[in-house]
């Protein structure tokens, strides 16, 4: 996490596009950009997935997570509500990867599961900004999404005594987040951080109540953090 800040500030601090408008008295640039009712983009950006493990007692060791960089590549479409609220949609196709580390195996083919995950993420969410300062603008921004999980495993006839962890493949939860918007010569260049928090439970249990790997897991919740970079 500390990577993705020092990355995001590296990028809005060293580029020359970014300096330019932090200026006392700057060209304004799409001065009409957000008076339009409807305005479309695309984001691009990286992510980082973590689980969040509530067990039913506290015999035996912790789950330990492996995170990957991911990435994420979507569309934009925002209506404009007033000068400070918009609302926006931000379908998009997020991959990543966790590797799950199991307490109390010697060998590591039982011991690892890798847990491979393709979402496809539907986000309603409401932006709140600042006024315009020059060519920039700082806002917020949070709603809630539901996501299909295309590599969730959720139908398998294999569990875990096979080799397959499996997880569900809807699920829901909310975003919460920051960034600034950035209004450039030609177009609407937007940088920001995101947390999303899963509320509902994603795990398909093993077929033995009993079974070692997810015997003791109550529930298991994504969370996760991103970096998009949007171009609007």
């Amino acid at each position: 996490m500390r990577n993705i800040f020092f990355l995001l500030g590296c990028l809005v601090l060293l580029c020359p596009a970014a300096k330019a408008q932090f200026n006392e008295k700057p060209v304004i640039n799409l001065e009409n950009e957000d008076e339009p009712r409807l305005n479309w983009g695309y984001f691009l950006g990286f992510n980082q997935y973590d689980f969040k493990f509530d067990y039913k007692d506290d015999i035996g060791g912790d789950i330990l997570v492996n995170k990957t960089t991911g990435f994420n590549v979507g569309l934009i479409g925002e209506m404009r509500i007033n000068e400070f609220l918009d609302l926006r949609f931000e379908p998009g196709l997020l991959y990543t990867q966790r590797d799950l580390g199991f307490p109390g195996f010697d060998n590591e083919q039982d011991a690892i599961r890798e847990v491979r995950s393709t979402y496809i993420n539907f986000p309603l969410l409401l932006k709140v900004s600042t006024r315009r300062l020059g060519n920039w603008k700082p806002f917020i921004i949070g709603g809630a999404y539901a996501s299909m999980n295309l590599g969730s495993n959720e139908d398998s006839l294999d569990d875990n005594s096979s080799g397959t962890f499996r997880m569900k493949k809807s699920v829901y939860g909310y975003e919460l987040g920051f960034g600034i918007d950035f209004y450039l010569e030609y177009f609407k260049f937007t940088p920001s951080i995101r947390g999303v928090f899963a509320i509902s439970d994603e795990l398909v249990a093993d077929d033995d109540p009993n079974s070692p790997w997810t015997g003791n897991i109550e529930a298991l919740r994504t969370r996760g953090i991103f970096v998009n970079f949007t171009f609007e």
